[in-house]
């Protein structure tokens, strides 16, 4: 396992920030770390990075204690804070440079600076001081300075905020292709990027997690009432499917029923169509969106 966090705790005075959280993360993996202001994501995201000290418990980055073997652990992690903080007045191949050297890389320096470069689309922009980069530009060079020591978990604050929609899909693309190979804990408050960038939630709420699971399985159980969507070529009398014993409403739109059922009904309303010789031309179910999932699991 890449992260390994055991019954993690974090008391500050009465407070307690964390309380007894466990998970395992694997390669591979990009986690939807999810939660409300003060649920304890930035802390969680300080104790495995060795910025702060847990009360209790154990966190583990590729098999050392974040704690006992820091250094060590520190190696295999590249984080990219809400904040990113660069040097404005440096240039952009310059600072990339700057950063291979603080993590000690030698000779390996040039050759990884230009590989970063060529990876987040800096080519074009690598003459440039810092300060003269558009946001989305600075981000990417946020990244680059995450990833210039090959890192094999990458954490993510924030990554996306403030960005125009055409460099939040630029970012979400590369975040996407990091993660082919690496474990990537993202922490972020926009729902759209959790969905379209991570195989798997955790969702923190007053300390503790209340969530753990792919986004399907959560969007799944969360459901109170199933809706489904269904057109028949000649759209026969609603009593018809009315008469499904789970069935709470039936409501007609123009060439479409939308069924309000207390269970996935689909099956039944396929037997209904061939017993009365109907055919359905279109049938989908409506998810749960993870924005509803995270309201319902922390208000």
């Amino acid at each position: 396992m890449s992260v390994v966090v055991n019954q993690l705790t974090k008391t500050y005075g009465q407070q307690k920030a964390l309380d007894n959280i466990s998970f395992e993360l694997s390669s591979g993996e990009v986690l939807g770390f999810l939660g409300p202001n003060g649920a304890g994501k930035s802390t969680t995201m300080k104790i495995l990075c060795g910025y702060i000290q847990q009360t209790s418990g154990a966190a583990n980055v590729c098999g050392f204690d974040v704690q006992e073997q820091s250094i060590h652990a520190r190696k295999n992690i590249g984080y990219l804070p809400e904040l990113n903080p660069l040097y404005g007045d440096m240039f952009v191949r310059e600072y990339l440079l700057f950063i291979a050297d603080i993590q000690q890389m030698g000779k390996q320096s040039k050759r990884a600076v230009d590989e970063m470069i060529s990876k987040t689309g800096l080519s074009v922009e690598q003459k440039k001081k810092i300060s003269q980069l558009s946001k989305g530009f600075k981000q990417r060079v946020g990244l680059a300075s995450a990833l210039i020591h090959n890192p094999k978990v990458l954490i993510l604050d924030e990554p996306t905020s403030g960005l125009d929609p055409n460099q939040v899909v630029e970012i979400r693309n590369l975040i996407k292709e990091i993660g082919r190979d690496k474990t990537i804990i993202l922490s972020t408050h926009i729902m759209q990027e959790v969905e379209a960038m991570c195989n798997r939630v955790i969702i923190i709420n007053k300390g503790k997690i209340v969530a753990d699971d792919k986004i399907e399985k959560l969007q799944q159980q969360a459901k109170k009432e199933f809706i489904i969507s269904v057109t028949f070529k000649n759209k026969p009398d609603k009593k018809i499917v009315e008469q499904i014993q789970s069935v709470n409403s039936v409501i007609e739109k123009a060439d479409l029923f939308i069924v309000k059922s207390k269970n996935d009904i689909r099956e039944e309303l396929s037997m209904i169509a061939s017993k009365n010789n109907l055919l359905i031309l279109s049938m989908s179910l409506e998810e749960n969106s993870l924005e509803e999932v995270f309201q319902t699991l922390t208000k």
